[in-house]
């Protein structure tokens, strides 16, 4: 069996090892355009903050993983097509590869809207990859007297201002929606993390966008202007859904794919950022763009293009991260009855619907968060367990001694 993957990050290296566990001695061949061996791209902020080293970055996996797992790497390549009939990939240096199962982990892209004067701009990056961060490092230079101006105040462009606060003269964050994180949280968790960044001396200008910009300066539709050397747009992605429009795949947002992470296609499949999946609760596509998603998405694609017949169905919408020593937990949808606690620097959502935990959020004290994920992703019904006493402290007394051996991974209680 001859496998092709495309793509170099998270959901890749979940369908080596899913083809792996089914099938040991298939033929493996993975095409990525960056020219790095795998690597954590959410640790990139703590690369700039000094929290981490390039090398350990790149560590992701063992030096020798390739070698030891039989996959034939072409880095720093892309590939412009896909031939479904021919079942064959076209690299942009000519070759073409041949295949009998396809994975397209093509991950999304920095969308980048027209802004007037954009084009002149000449110290400007996105905050996405290895190499955003080394050039943002670069222009930035040793002396902290740039002055840094993010557009875009979702988790992308925060975690940017996070790693950058003392490489900078100043930080000012510009975004058209009237809170941060508009994707992720609701508006009183948000205000209470604005206050933490805000703090540390990141200015925010919200319900606000960049009208055009000059040398130096950007000017914003409210009539304030923001001067700046160096410009981070991390306005929002897009999936890189190019390959699978080209192989006829069904795009909607995303590449549209099943449980068994299928695409429309024969023989091909996908997974990670560039995909979406129709939400078993609601009915609706949705993409679920975070790392151990797009791992898992991987892991079942690749046991399935090897043979297996495995579903991802536990895929729910998830963040865990932090910022200036706040570090957040959240999941799920905020639907239904609506438990909350909260005090000016912590809060506590729990969501519940038709006997279900459907999301919640922690933020400040995330202990045990876990046992909440676990309710969520496993759908388990509330009227099986002790819920009122995990109200307050998640424990794993509130479960039968079956569900504890479960979660403990069979171990003694």
């Amino acid at each position: 069996m001859r496998y092709v993957i495309i793509g170099g990050s998270a959901a890749a290296v979940g369908c080596i090892e899913g083809i792996r566990a089914v099938d040991k001695a298939g033929e493996i061949t993975l095409v990525s355009r960056e020219p790095y061996p795998f690597y954590g791209r959410p640790l990139i902020s703590y690369l700039l903050e000094g929290k981490t080293t390039q090398d350990k970055l790149l560590a992701y996996r063992p030096a020798d993983y390739e070698e030891r797992m039989g996959v034939r790497a072409l880095r720093g390549v892309s590939a412009v097509s896909v031939d479904s009939e021919k079942k064959t990939v076209l690299l942009e240096d000519g070759r073409t590869l041949p295949y009998d199962r396809l994975l397209l982990a093509t991950g999304s892209n920095p969308f980048v809207p027209k802004m007037d004067g954009l084009d002149a701009v000449a110290n400007k990056t996105s905050f996405m990859t290895l190499d955003d961060a080394l050039s943002l490092r670069a222009k930035l230079g040793e002396g902290r007297d740039k002055r840094v101006l993010i557009v875009g105040a979702g988790l992308i462009g925060l975690k940017c201002a996070e790693g950058i606060l003392s490489l900078a003269a100043s930080i000012d964050v510009v975004d058209l929606a009237p809170r941060i994180l508009p994707t992720t949280l609701p508006e009183e968790p948000a205000a209470i993390v604005q206050r933490q960044i805000e703090r540390a001396g990141v200015r925010f200008h919200l319900n606000d966008s960049v009208a055009r910009f000059e040398p130096g300066l950007a000017q914003l539709q409210s009539g304030g202007e923001v001067p700046f050397d160096v410009l981070v747009l991390c306005v929002g992605v897009r999936a890189n859904t190019a390959l699978a429009q080209s192989a006829g795949c069904a795009v909607e947002r995303g590449i549209v794919v099943d449980d068994h992470m299928r695409t429309s296609v024969q023989g091909i499949y996908a997974a990670g950022d560039c995909t979406v999946q129709t939400d078993p609760d609601t009915g609706r596509l949705r993409a679920l763009a975070i790392w151990p998603n797009a791992s898992m998405q991987g892991e079942t694609a690749g046991r399935n293009m090897a043979g297996a017949c495995e579903a991802f169905d536990k895929g729910i919408p998830m963040n865990a991260t932090g910022f200036m020593g706040l570090h957040s937990i959240s999941a799920g949808v905020y639907e239904g009855e609506q438990l909350l606690t909260h005090t000016s620097d912590t809060y506590k959502l729990l969501c519940v619907k038709d006997d279900r935990l459907v999301g919640f959020i922690l933020l400040g004290n995330i202990d045990r968060a876990g046992i909440y994920t676990a309710l969520v992703r496993e759908r388990t019904p509330l009227s099986s367990i002790d819920f009122d006493l995990i109200r307050d402290t998640p424990q794993l007394m509130a479960f039968s001694a079956t569900e504890r051996a479960k979660k403990l991974g069979g171990g003694s209680l």
